[in-house]
């Protein structure tokens, strides 16, 4: 059988480093590294991850490139006296993955649209870049679809911020049920306020 088009540009961002995507990129990040943190694009740059994530080519819908700076927190070096091990200023990693930063970031910059979902599309020795798509529920176009009218119910409003999207329900320990999840849910904060 012969394969479509979305086949071989999945099976070419795999193994980005092994095939014509690795000249691609590098050029790519030159620019990239010389724009904004939040900016919008015309198409995605991987066409077969954001169509399986939910996206189409219609009003409404909207991607945006986000830079996120890589590794963990920046801290300040503790001035007063302390132990080089109590100082707090190494392994100071966030709660929150890079990817989930990123749609937050996107959709702070859009607040009339939800982050549907997101990918990665490249990185460098400082930053990572993802890909979000923004959904704007309230356009006729989004109400009409039966596949995304759902984000017009006021429920869905911060979806990025909640962790609702798939990066989200990742951090969130959502992704796995039963024995050894008992503390996720409903949250881990709440569950340790449980006993009190």
């Amino acid at each position: 059988m012969a394969k479509s088009m979305y086949a071989y540009v999945r099976e070419a961002w795999k193994r980005p480093d092994r095939s014509e995507v690795k000249g691609l990129l590098w050029e790519r990040l030159q620019k990239w590294r010389r724009e904004g943190s939040v900016v919008r694009v015309e198409h995605p740059t991987r066409i077969d991850r954001a169509r399986s994530l939910g996206y189409k080519a219609k009003q409404g819908i909207v991607v945006v490139r986000v830079k996120v700076r890589r590794g963990g927190r920046r801290k300040p070096r503790y001035i007063r006296g302390r132990r080089t091990a109590r100082m707090g200023m190494r392994r100071m990693t966030p709660a929150k993955s890079l990817q989930r930063m990123a749609e937050e970031r996107a959709s702070r910059k859009f607040p009339n649209m939800e982050a549907l979902n997101s990918y990665w599309v490249g990185e460098d020795g400082r930053s990572r870049w993802f890909e979000v798509i923004l959904v704007d529920g309230h356009h006729p176009s989004i109400r009409s679809d039966r596949n995304l009218a759902w984000l017009a119910d006021p429920v869905h409003r911060g979806r990025a911020e909640r962790g609702k999207t798939s990066a989200g329900m990742k951090g969130r320990g959502m992704r796995t049920r039963g024995r050894g999840t008992e503390k996720t849910r409903p949250s881990i904060r709440s569950n340790a306020n449980r006993g009190k």
